[in-house]
């Protein structure tokens, strides 16, 4: 009986795992009556309660954001980390409109907790060894797309390593491809190999610590670019978790 047991305790223990609630400064992050409609909208296919609480974004933190597009993520970590912590974002230079978008959300009363770097595509410029999370979400892929510059992905998260704290947290979220894609269909459909992404990480001296599967979507077909109108906002996409030993 004792293997019955034992499989019946784990079925419970993962259960109660994902029952688990969302911490209450999370939930009042996704409640802040002055998050744009549009977010709002968005969160029924996004997960934004599972993907912070995974990440482990906690008041008080320091989170360094890679391309925060207009600010779908950068509000509500803004408003998890509170006054006591901060986000510092770094911004592609060649993307107009979202520097724009992310001027305008550092403007916003209440949002003195956050700071924009616009940078050359690809660059870091972060304070050393400061921050609890770096923080990328459905860009990776975009750090192999020449036609935005060309990205050394060795020295990229390098650097990523040396701007986290020990112990500190590397979280990315991104599309799954199917396995072998190429450089030109990760350009052509916007997606980038889970494996793909657990080899470049961990080569970096990053220890991989979990994988969420809040957005895995099985019914996803990968060969598809992520804008197609049949799968839009329907992808299916991984969230990974690596750490900096301590």
């Amino acid at each position: 009986m004792k293997p019955i047991i034992i499989a019946a305790v784990a079925v419970l223990a993962a259960s109660a795992a994902l029952a688990a609630p969302t911490p209450a400064y999370i939930s009042k992050a996704l409640a802040d009556p002055a998050r744009p409609k549009d977010d709002v909208t968005q969160d029924a296919i996004r997960a934004p309660g599972e993907t912070l609480a995974f990440a482990g974004v906690k008041p008080g933190m320091t989170v360094d954001e890679l391309f925060p597009g207009g600010g779908y993520f950068t509000r509500l970590l803004s408003d998890v980390v509170g006054p006591s912590g901060k986000v510092l974002g770094t911004e592609n230079a060649g993307w107009k409109g979202a520097v724009k978008a992310d001027q305008a959300l550092a403007a916003e009363p209440g949002r003195g907790n956050f700071s924009l770097d616009v940078e050359t595509f690809g660059q870091l410029k972060l304070p050393p060894g400061q921050a609890d999370i770096f923080w990328i979400t459905q860009n990776y892929h975009d750090l192999k797309i020449a036609k935005y510059g060309v990205v050394d992905m060795a020295a990229f998260n390098q650097a990523v390593y040396a701007a986290l704290k020990p112990g500190g947290t590397y979280f990315i979220l991104d599309h799954e491809a199917n396995a072998g894609i190429t450089t030109d269909d990760i350009a052509k459909l916007h997606r980038v190999e889970k494996a793909t992404v657990i080899r470049e990480v961990t080569a970096a001296g990053f220890k991989l610590a979990g994988e969420g599967k809040f957005l895995n979507r099985p019914g996803d077909d990968h060969s598809k670019e992520i804008f197609d109108a049949a799968i839009r906002g329907k992808t299916d996409q991984y969230a990974l978790k690596f750490i900096k030993p301590r």
